[in-house]
C-alpha cells in the first residue's frame, strides 16, 4: 500500500461583510475542510456555502470548533469547564452539520480552533472532554489532532484520530510551532519540499538547523496567508508526483 496523507486548511472563517483568505480557489487542492462554525468566525450564509463548495470538489467536512470569541478570532484563552467545552462543542457541530444535512452532505471530523486547540493539547481534562463529546455526538466523527497527550486521550475515549503536522511554519528544537501573529506568505516551492519530506521521511526542518520526527498523516495549510492556494498546488502536484496518495481523514484510518 502507498503512502497516503490529508491536506486540510481551515476555511469559513468570513463573516457578513469581512472577508478572510480565498476559500473558492483553495478548496480545489484540499481533501479535508474545515468549517468556522460560528464562535471563531463564519456566519449561517457563510457555513452554507462552504458546505457547498467542499461538496462541490469532493472534500472531507469537518466543525472547526472554538470558544465564543468572534472578536478575538478564538486566540484567547477561556476559563471554562469541562461541561462548558462540551457544550460549545455540541452546539457548533450541530449548527454545521444541518447545514451539511441540507446539503446532502455530512461532518466527517472535528478539529479545534485557536486556543481552544492548544489547551486541548496540554491539558488532559481538556482533551478527555473533547474526546468524550466527539464520541458522544457521533461515534465515527474523527479528531484531527496534535500531540500524544491529546492522542492519548482519543485512545482512551475510543474515539478514532488522525494526527496533523504543519509545513507553512517553522517548528524549535523542542517541538513547538512558532507562531505568526500575522501569517507571512511563504514560498510554494519550499513548502511543497517540506511536505514531501513529512509525508515520506516523517520528518520537518527545525528553524535553526536540523530535522524533527513528526508522525503525522495530515498537512494543515494555512488558508489566511495571502498565496494560499499557491501553496496547497504546489504541495498536492509535488506529493503526487513523489507517489503520496492525497486522501481524506477517512481513507487513513
Amino acid at each position: 500500500m502507498g503512502v497516503k496523507i490529508d491536506i486540510n486548511a481551515d476555511m469559513g472563517e468570513s463573516y457578513g461583510r469581512w472577508t478572510l483568505g480565498n476559500d473558492v480557489e483553495l478548496m480545489p487542492f484540499l481533501s479535508s475542510a474545515n468549517v468556522a462554525c460560528g464562535y471563531h468566525g463564519g456566519d449561517p450564509h457563510v457555513m452554507r456555502n462552504t458546505v457547498r463548495l467542499a461538496r462541490k470538489h469532493g472534500v472531507g467536512l469537518g466543525a472547526h470548533v472554538s470558544f465564543p470569541d468572534l472578536i478575538g478570532f478564538g486566540r484567547r484563552r477561556m476559563d471554562i469547564s469541562a461541561q462548558e467545552l462540551k457544550d460549545y462543542v455540541t452546539y457548533q457541530v450541530g449548527a454545521l452539520q444541518a447545514f451539511a444535512t441540507a446539503e446532502g452532505s455530512r461532518v466527517e471530523h472535528v478539529k479545534p480552533h485557536g486556543m481552544l486547540y492548544v489547551m486541548c493539547s496540554r491539558d488532559d481534562t481538556y482533551a478527555t472532554a473533547m474526546a468524550e463529546t466527539i464520541k458522544e455526538l457521533d461515534g465515527g466523527l474523527i479528531l484531527l489532532l496534535t500531540g500524544e497527550l491529546w492522542a492519548a486521550a482519543a485512545r482512551r475515549v475510543g474515539v478514532p484520530f488522525v494526527m496533523e503536522g504543519y509545513v507553512d511554519l517553522d517548528y524549535d528544537a523542542a517541538g513547538q510551532l512558532i507562531l505568526e501573529r500575522a501569517k507571512k506568505p511563504r514560498d510554494p516551492e519550499g513548502v511543497a519540499s517540506r511536505a514531501v519530506a513529512l509525508a515520506t521521511e516523517g520528518r520537518v526542518p527545525v528553524r535553526d538547523g536540523g530535522w524533527l520526527p513528526l508522525a503525522a498523516r495530515s498537512i494543515c495549510v494555512h488558508g489566511d496567508a495571502d498565496n494560499a492556494p499557491a501553496i496547497a498546488r504546489a504541495m498536492r502536484e509535488r506529493l503526487v508526483k513523489a507517489g503520496v496518495d492525497v486522501a481524506p481523514l477517512r481513507a487513513l484510518l
